[in-house]
């Protein structure tokens, strides 16, 4: 009975880039989904998850499509009707289980966790041998289709290639990458849990890549141009005009500036100044409050909060937004205070109970029996 494991993962810089085309900066996590995967000998499909409530059985002889309700299950369901069409179809039903430790809701990619530790499995029980780039591409694409998420590759792609102890700097274009060592002496990555769920499936996240697409094509009547990844920060401020919406010229801003402060901030790490890397980061988030305007009051009290927290280095909101986490670089001398000191004044403003994790890198997905 074969068991399988894909990670979460959180971003350390480069937020809403990946589907424009540019750099990300995310390592995974030691903490995901586990998969058993059990022939049944039958001609149905059996999904289960000690997470959610309920049993769904689907016919392997049918058609896959996606379910109603935002059913947990199409991601994936996604994942397995585009290697069953590679493979020629399923000789047998199928009993899934899934098991995760993601806290859902908090920006950690617990969603492309699920779609990557389902690509993998498949593609063994199949016996397809498609490389995890393409692995990471089949779960984006199910999360397009099944889920109904504009996504970028970043989630899918460090869940499928992530390495213990490093980070991946990754052009999302051309998905070429650099393992990063992740050098962090005497500081701890803190991940702050807002417990005010984002969804992205909610239409605001959607709204942001069509808002994108327009700012391409503004620009594009001036100098044609693929992607807001195609600009340099000087490219961008001699055509800025040609953007006659506030609001679109706002969000273009945002992404030009912080493909260059992921870029800026890859070299500060590599170059061991973690004051410059922590500083890049407080300017994502402002960005990213202003610019982009993907925070909210509960982010923003607790990265606000954090940057004036002695030992703390740099604080943002990851993942895409509308609540979830902050991720926070801190001296650990300083955790306790860090964390005394975000919780009560979170709690004054929010009313909400913010959870505190030490992120631990792990490996892309795999086996585990």
């Amino acid at each position: 009975m074969p068991v399988y494991f894909a990670p979460g993962r959180v971003n350390l810089i480069g937020e809403h880039t990946d589907y424009n085309g540019g750099f990300v900066f995310p390592c995974a996590l030691d903490f995901g989904t586990r998969l058993t995967v059990t022939p049944n000998g039958g001609r149905t499909l059996r999904f289960r998850s000690e997470n959610m409530p309920g049993q769904v059985e689907l016919p392997i002889d049918s058609p896959f499509k996606p379910l109603p309700d935002r059913s947990w299950v199409n991601y994936p369901l996604g994942c397995i009707a585009q290697l069953a069409e590679q493979a020629g179809g399923l000789d047998t039903g199928y009993d899934l289980l899934f098991d995760g430790n993601v806290p859902l809701g908090a920006g950690l990619s617990s969603s492309a966790s699920i779609e990557v530790v389902t690509a993998y499995a498949f593609n063994d029980l199949l016996q397809l041998r498609l490389d995890r780039k393409r692995l990471a591409l089949i779960a984006q694409q199910a999360e397009h289709t099944y889920a109904g998420v504009n996504c970028g590759i970043m989630d899918q792609f460090v869940s499928a290639c992530g390495r213990q102890d490093n980070a991946v700097f990754l052009n999302c274009d051309t998905l070429q990458f650099d393992y990063v060592p992740l050098r962090l002496d005497n500081v701890s990555i803190v991940l702050t849990n807002s417990h005010s769920p984002h969804r992205l499936d909610a239409g605001t996240y959607n709204r942001r890549v069509s808002e994108c697409r327009e700012a391409v094509r503004a620009i594009s009547r001036v100098r044609h141009i693929r992607q807001l990844a195609n600009l340099s920060v000087s490219d961008f401020n001699d055509l800025q005009s040609a953007i006659t919406d506030e609001v679109i010229l706002r969000r273009a801003r945002h992404v030009v500036t912080e493909i260059q402060r992921t870029r800026d901030a890859v070299t500060a790490l590599k170059d061991n100044d973690l004051a410059l890397f922590g500083q890049l980061m407080n300017r994502s988030h402002q960005s990213l409050r202003d610019d982009y305007e993907v925070t909210g009051i509960e982010l923003d009290t607790l990265a606000e909060t954090a940057w004036n927290v002695p030992g703390v280095i740099g604080s943002r909101m990851t993942g895409g937004g509308f609540g979830g986490c902050t991720v926070s670089l801190v001296r650990n001398e300083a955790v306790d205070l860090f964390r005394q000191t975000v919780a009560t004044a979170y709690r004054q403003v929010t009313g909400l109970q913010a959870e505190f994790y030490i992120a631990r890198t792990g490996d892309g997905a795999g086996m585990l029996s």
